[in-house]
Formats: C-alpha cells, structure tokens, sequence
C-alpha cells in the first residue's frame, strides 16, 4: 500500500500545490478542506503523515483538535502544523501535543516536499520492527544514539524523539558534563523564531519521554539563563 500523507488545508490553492509537489515525491494523498471532512477521512485510513494547517475556516483552533485526534488512535504518527500562526505560544502548543515539526507559511514546495520525505524515511525504519544498532552509533554512558535512523536508546529502552529533539539531544550530549547554550540548541532545531521558551518546552518532551522509560532519570539539568547540561556518562 502507497504511503499516505493527508494535507488538512481550507485554502484550496494552497491544497492543491502541497499535494502536487508531494505526489511528485511518490507519495500518495488525501486532502480535506475542514475538521469534519478529515475525521471522516481519517476514519476510512489513518494517513502514515498528517500536514495540518491550525485554522479551518471558522475553526480556529481545528488543527490542534485533529492533532490529538490522530494521537490518540496512532501516538507514533509523524504530525506537521503548516500554519500562519507563528507566534510562539501556538508553537509551543504544538510540540507539546507531540507534532514532529512546525513550519511556517509561506513555505517552499520543494523543502515541505524534502522534510516530508525525511520524516517518512525516519519513521519507516522507526516502525520496521528492526533493532539493530548502526556501528557508527553514538554511546554516551548508556545513551545510544543512531544518527542514521535518528533513534535513541537508553539503558537499552527505545525512546522515540521527534527529528528536532534528536538534534537537540544529540548536540547536548556531545560533551557530557559541559553546559550547552540556548544559541547552540536554537541552531540545532533547524527551526525559525525559536526563543528560549521554545527550547525549555522541547527539553521538557525530551525528559518526559526519558522518565517514561526510567522513572529516576535525571541526565538533564538546566543551567538557569544559559542553557542545559547532559550530566550522565562520558
């Protein structure tokens, strides 16, 4: 079965040119102009990437809702916001309903097209059922971190990160025990508008998913005003 990416878009313009360019890629699409349209969708096939735009018509907050929706039935499901809503408590509120990436309108149609495929490559090896380790992983203590499939382990308990968080985790843990910037974490989420606050709301994602899988896990510390530290390992 073709891979399915559902663009949930109420500017049919818009909708149109997000799935030309990611039909272009090999990919096959379903495209809804409103909430209840894509609810019904999703209840035919749940998409293996979800685009979402914020506001749906007089919905303002319609792709937020449809956000925990898809989590809800597949909490794996990489979730993109494709939105003019750039301020930074929307973004905030985003990666802490769990969205892989939030990007702002306008955009590329080649990059959407290009961060859509990388996110698929990832979550396909993610979800291949395979446990092998790449020999060039990286072994902080015992963090593995696998920069080909962006997949971390730790104590040998997988911990699904989105592909911001890898960076940023994979940026703090390279000199354990030395505090790393706000600046420097900033530049690896690869992201726009990103402040501190933005920052604080992925580091608590990142230790929140760690103490899902070990309830004394304390690896990360804030250095307050400056940045975080990685304190486990070496």
């Amino acid at each position: 079965m073709a891979t399915l990416i559902a663009i949930v878009e109420d500017d049919p313009d818009q909708r149109a040119n997000y799935a030309d360019a990611i039909v272009k890629k090999g990919y096959e699409t379903a495209t809804y102009a409103s909430r209840a349209e894509a609810l019904a969708g999703f209840d035919e096939r749940i998409p293996d990437l979800a685009v979402l735009d914020i506001i749906l018509g007089p919905e303002v907050d319609a792709g937020f809702q449809l956000c925990r929706e898809l989590l809800a039935r597949k909490p794996t499901l990489p979730v993109i916001f494709l939105t003019e809503r750039i301020n930074e408590i929307d973004k905030i509120s985003g990666l802490r309903l769990g969205a892989w990436d939030y990007l702002p309108k306008p955009i590329s149609l080649d990059y959407l097209a290009e961060r859509i495929a990388s996110l698929i490559r990832i979550n396909d090896v993610r979800t291949s059922g395979e446990d092998s380790v790449s020999p060039t992983a990286r072994r902080v203590g015992g963090l593995v971190l696998d920069q080909d499939a962006l997949l971390v382990s730790w104590k040998g308990r997988r911990v699904d990160l989105s592909a911001t968080e890898f960076r940023m985790l994979a940026k703090l843990v390279r000199n354990p025990g030395h505090a790393v910037s706000y600046e420097t974490l900033m530049q690896s989420t690869m992201q726009s508008l990103v402040t501190h606050n933005t920052i604080n709301t992925h580091m608590r994602n990142i230790r929140k998913k760690f103490e899902r899988e070990d309830d004394e896990f304390a690896g990360i510390k804030s250095e307050y005003g400056f940045g975080y530290r990685w304190t486990v390992g070496g």
